[in-house]
């Protein structure tokens, strides 16, 4: 039952949003964001400071869900109004029962959620509704990435996968609203455009269109700028393998392709429904050195699938050796909630899946580091999109390498975000590039 609404003073209610998970949650915060600096709130940089928090969550992982309930109980000990947004409210919407919960649909709502969370009232918005997301501008966290949407939802059906229950079907967004979307991101001063999705390679499949015609459209925009393309699963990129190459050839287009393999072993990737064979996989990897050396290849891995045995798990680890990503995303399977393989034999015993992934991580560890050690003496143009640690600013080359440089003298380096710099890679580690500024530094 709602209590009396009371007149708020919205300058005085001041909004933190806490965002766990994947680009595409990013997204749904900077529009929540935008909706409720509009609104008139006052949004701030800590929990502390905030009369309300709102929690975006991330399901794609039992670890993610543990730690937004962590979260979540910190924030009650500061005896702050909460909302309980993103994927686990349409997942798993009783994980947070007695909190105000709204679902990734219902974000053009969050103004109301918040204005009734803060009158004492707990409410849901967690109706299935397909919205174009791009209708709402956003409040960019970081001034120099523009996050856009393409689409919401994907055509799959994965067996591990909680994130379908929250994201649904796909839905493309038109091609037009997409290309309006980033020119007004770069208008006000986008140098990145990251592209993302729950699979990007699946666009325009419910539209008569398809994901290399988009970014045809994308690539023909003007002005100083790079595009991340997001997650492509390999099902997909085989239908247009040799036209996804050639647009990669584009200067605008960051050298990087993210295809999620899961396994090297195909009956594993069978009973995962990924709808491919590891070598598809290896086909695509292949195909796209031979055309562009330097692409950075990222690729992610599931440990310990049910009945997954130790030969299978070994297919696994032959594939990471012949196709050496320079990115590797490993996970420990983890049995989701109303998932077809939550019910499948012949679970893998945490410790036995704990040693898989240790093992994985060593392995990758020396091949993301011979990987980098080709870059070293290279020397080129780094376009700064963050400050790290000790002021230390970090850049990203057209292979998307992430590259730390220390040596800069200036002494507010948020002055270099957005510029592009002339670097000189002089040491690696397995995570990242060392590099010094050359003369000119500015380009």
């Amino acid at each position: 039952m709602k209590k009396a609404k009371k007149e708020c003073n919205k300058m005085q209610d001041t909004i933190y949003i806490k965002t766990f998970g994947c680009a595409l949650n990013r997204a749904d915060s900077e529009r929540m964001a935008y909706l409720l600096k509009n609104a008139g709130f006052k949004l701030v940089d800590s929990p502390e400071k905030a009369r309300l928090v709102i929690v975006n969550t991330c399901t794609v992982k039992n670890l993610a869900e543990k730690k937004a309930i962590k979260y979540v109980k910190q924030l009650e000990e500061l005896n702050k109004k909460i909302i309980v947004a993103g994927c686990i409210p349409k997942a798993n919407p009783g994980l947070f029962l007695g909190y105000s919960q709204i679902s990734p649909d219902q974000i053009h709502q969050i103004v109301s959620a918040v204005e009734e969370t803060l009158e004492g009232n707990i409410i849901e918005y967690l109706a299935d509704e397909q919205i174009n997301k791009l209708k709402i501008p956003s409040l960019r966290f970081n001034p120099v990435i523009g996050i856009v949407p393409i689409a919401s939802g994907c055509t799959g059906n994965c067996s591990y996968c909680h994130v379908k229950l929250a994201r649904g079907n796909l839905y493309s967004y038109p091609i037009e609203d997409i290309i309006n979307t980033i020119k007004r991101e770069l208008s006000t001063g986008a140098k990145e455009i990251w592209l993302t999705s729950q699979d990007t390679g699946c666009y325009g499949l419910d539209k008569n269109s398809s994901l290399p015609e988009l970014l045809k459209e994308i690539t023909a925009i003007d002005g100083n700028f790079f595009v991340r393309l997001g997650m492509a699963n390999p099902n997909h990129v085989l239908n247009y393998l040799k036209e996804l190459i050639e647009i990669f050839k584009n200067p605008r287009m960051f050298k990087f392709l993210h295809i999620p393999v899961q396994s090297g072993c195909n009956r594993i990737l069978h009973l995962m429904n990924r709808k491919y064979a590891a070598e598809d996989f290896k086909k695509i990897v292949f195909a796209f050195r031979r055309e562009i050396p330097s692409i950075t290849i990222a690729t992610d891995i599931i440990c310990g699938f049910p009945s997954e045995t130790e030969e299978e798990f070994n297919q696994t680890i032959d594939l990471i050796k012949e196709t050496k990503p320079d990115v590797l995303n490993i996970s420990r399977f983890w049995p989701r909630p109303k998932t077809e393989a939550a019910k499948m034999p012949n679970q893998i015993h945490g410790n036995e899946t704990k040693k898989r992934s240790s093992f994985l991580t060593a392995l990758h560890t020396n091949i993301a580091r011979m990987q980098n050690e080709r870059w070293i003496d290279w020397q080129g143009k780094v376009l700064i999109d963050e400050i790290g640690k000790n002021n230390s600013l970090i850049g990203r080359n057209f292979a998307y390498k992430p590259i730390v440089i220390k040596d800069h003298k200036e002494s507010n380096p948020v002055n270099f975000l957005g510029r592009f710099i002339v670097v000189k890679i002089t040491s690696v580690t397995p995570y990242d590039l060392r590099g010094k500024i050359q003369t000119p530094q500015s380009l």
